[in-house]
């Protein structure tokens, strides 16, 4: 039976990721230390959708960002946080297949 919950939670875990936001460039948006729930793309990434990225630099870091456009099957990724935000004005446009999750709620 342990066996069994071990192997559900982990295929839940592909599925469907508790992310906790760090550091600011999501504010107002989202503030450092809240809680969201993102779900493993299952659809094209469209205008507005804030997504879970690896950070194009450091791939062993992760990003929130919103998509603000897309441009074929690249897109412009920014913080909300003009200010305090790494986002494609420094990197560049991302490809769809980056994103790994999109946010579905926050746990405010």
């Amino acid at each position: 039976m342990l066996r069994y919950r071990f192997a559900v939670a982990r295929i839940l875990e592909f599925f469907l990721r508790r992310v906790t936001v760090e550091g600011s460039s999501m504010a107002p948006t989202y503030l450092p230390g809240e809680r969201l729930t993102a779900l493993r793309r299952w659809r094209r990434v469209r205008k507005g959708d804030v997504v879970v990225v690896r950070d194009p630099r450091n791939p062993s870091r992760w990003l929130l960002k919103r998509c603000v456009s897309t441009v074929g099957s690249l897109l412009d990724l920014r913080g909300d946080n003009v200010q305090a935000s790494t986002d494609s004005r420094d990197f560049g446009l991302v490809p769809t297949r980056d994103v790994i999750y999109i946010v579905l709620a926050s746990s405010r």
